[in-house]
């Protein structure tokens, strides 16, 4: 089990990505949030499997995400198993 954070830079505000990424976390099985921020990026904190992680992380990254993303920073770390289901904030 991991802790995922991904920022994910680009037009991804008003486009449907973090209802998109909360379907595909939920998918996938993992627990989060995507989080809208001040600067225009998205947050994105997912915990479980590794393996989920990053097909979450790679589906991030494909270029079949609503809006249009230019980057995608992450960090990971060990669970803090404080998330429960996936949320859009």
């Amino acid at each position: 089990m991991v802790r995922l954070t991904a920022w994910v830079h680009g037009r991804v505000q008003g486009v449907g990505f973090r209802w998109w990424t909360r379907s595909r976390a939920l998918e996938l099985g993992l627990n989060g949030h995507a989080t809208n921020q001040r600067d225009g990026r998205v947050l994105v904190v997912a915990e479980g499997p590794r393996q989920e992680c990053e097909k979450l992380l790679g589906l991030l990254r494909s270029g079949t995400t609503p809006g249009s993303v230019t980057l995608v920073v992450e960090s990971w770390d060990e669970p803090r198993g404080d998330l429960v289901g996936f949320e859009e904030r």
